[in-house]
């Protein structure tokens, strides 16, 4: 039955579910729109469920004398526990609000907003928006005029004005302090944490959805600061690698050449991972990818895609060629810095013949450059992408309601011209590719021998399979699966795909 709520204090419980508990760290998102809250005196609880045992009975003790309970989260299955939890919440503090923010809110406020169970969204940058929400609260004063948000109103939608976008170098600092990096290390193995140093894009991938809440404009912080935060960050905290999820951090290449400088003046060793798009990896000279590998960059991630010229152009990705993929790895790899590649399955209008296009280059590339690496994913109609625009001719079912949504993740999607013996079909395939080379995740674990073993002794069956297209009768991963289940690398909460495979990579 409903609590009747205490006095309530200054404090705001922020949830955040589930992504991968194997490579789980602090959510930047939070982190940013705590900064301005702390800074007005607001007492910020950040409750992470990956790291939080029985998160569900903490976040509901916290929210006893709190203001409001608020979760950040994108697309996929983010969303189970955040209808979970935000259902319980209005069962047991029904006058308590409960304000969702994040990517998924942020494409589709309407839709969030219509849950019965979420009474306020915050669309694009919630820093400045969040605090005003907080402040109406604490004085029981209506939402209205607050930019960028939307609320309840007499049973009523109601959306003010949208909120201009800051560009990054107006955006309050993350509040990494309320992060616990001992946790998430034990979760996963590796202290690190995720940095951003630009926003946004000057591409327009028909799969993106970064253009639905950054626009094409891509703005970055200065060289100097950037390296002076970056080594901060990982002398502050102990941390043996940053993540840069910077949409595409190579958009100016001066800029990154003197963040590099920037860091191997301070002496500070770190590695750290960036993603970018292929032609502008490709301007770089090895010369220069040497300086950024002295800095301790290790990997660039770039979104090939696809194999096929003609996917590509459906893509709209006319700005990449094939040919830089191994001009790419060449270089890179002659620099000592780890080539990594993105592939996608399945978008619409690839034929076989695209398909069998993609894994022989995967192939090639991998047998060229031995230490190149290729992480696949089956594509996913995300709210907000250019190709959104034509769901309903593709026969696409969107979701009518928000907890419809946490399916849509790429290992599970199932699209209406990919299903059936098809869609296991191709991922059999995405099985033999992970097993036929070598990849490095973020997580660290220690593999048993005979893990080690059997993946050595099926690399070379899985190889000859991928060539010739044959993928029936898979024993080997039959054999793979029964080792798995004795001795086996730590699951992750949530089967998620890696976060350099992030659907906004271009």
């Amino acid at each position: 039955m409903p609590v009747t709520s205490k006095k309530r204090s200054k404090k705001i419980v922020f949830f955040f579910p589930a992504f991968s508990s194997t490579e789980a760290t602090a959510p930047l998102g939070i982190l940013s729109v705590a900064t301005p809250l702390l800074r007005a005196g607001y007492d910020v609880r950040l409750i992470d469920s990956t790291i939080t045992p029985n998160f569900k009975k903490r976040v509901i003790e916290e929210l006893d004398d709190a203001l409001c309970l608020a979760v950040s989260l994108v697309t996929g299955p983010m969303i189970r526990e955040t209808v979970e939890i935000a259902r319980e919440s209005k069962r047991l503090y029904p006058d308590l609000p409960v304000v969702l923010g994040g990517w998924h809110p942020s494409l589709l406020p309407d839709q969030t907003l219509a849950a019965p169970y979420v009474d306020v969204v915050c669309k694009g940058q919630g820093d400045e928006a969040m605090l005003e929400i907080a402040r109406r609260i604490e004085a029981r004063e209506s939402f209205e005029g607050i930019e960028g948000v939307g609320y309840k109103q007499d049973g009523r939608l109601v959306f003010n004005a949208s909120r201009a976008l800051k560009p990054i170098t107006e955006m309050p600092p993350m509040a990494y302090h309320l992060a616990d990096f001992d946790a998430y290390e034990k979760i996963c193995g590796r202290r690190w944490a995720m940095y951003i140093t630009s926003l946004a894009c000057p591409y327009n991938c028909g799969y993106c959805t970064n253009a639905g809440v950054y626009g094409r404009k891509w703005n970055a912080l200065p060289a100097a600061q950037a390296a002076e935060e970056m080594t901060d960050l990982v002398s502050r905290y102990g941390l043996s690698l940053l993540w840069v999820v910077d949409d595409n951090f190579l958009v100016d290449r001066e800029r990154a050449l003197e963040i590099a400088e920037g860091i191997v003046r301070t002496g500070v060793k770190f590695g750290w991972s960036i993603q970018a798009s292929m032609n502008l990896t490709t301007r770089l000279t090895v010369e220069e990818l040497k300086l950024l590998k002295r800095s301790g960059l290790t990997q660039i991630v770039h979104g090939v895609d696809s194999g096929s010229p003609r996917v590509l152009k459906l893509m709209n990705k006319d700005f990449q060629k094939l040919d830089m993929v191994y001009e790419a790895a060449e270089k890179l790899t002659a620099a000592a810095i780890r080539p990594s590649f993105n592939m996608m399955f399945a978008y619409p209008g690839e034929t076989v013949e695209d398909r069998r296009q993609s894994i022989a280059l995967v192939m090639d590339v991998c047998r060229k450059f031995p230490g190149a690496e290729f992480w696949t994913n089956i594509f996913t109609p995300y709210p907000g992408a250019p190709v959104m625009e034509r769901a309903f001719e593709l026969g696409i079912d969107v979701p009518k309601s928000l907890e419809g949504w946490s399916d849509f993740f790429p290992r599970y999607t199932v699209l209406p011209w990919l299903n059936g013996e098809k869609h296991r079909e191709l991922q059999t395939m995405r099985e033999y590719l992970r097993v036929a080379f070598q990849r490095v995740p973020i997580a660290l674990w220690e593999k048993s021998w005979l893990n080690r073993f059997v993946h050595e002794a099926i690399s070379v069956p899985a190889r000859w399979r991928l060539d010739h297209d044959f993928y029936k009768f898979p024993v080997e991963l039959w054999v793979k699966d029964a080792v798995n289940q004795v001795i086996s690398p730590p699951k992750p909460k949530v089967d998620a795909k890696r976060l350099s495979a992030e659907p906004v990579t271009c």
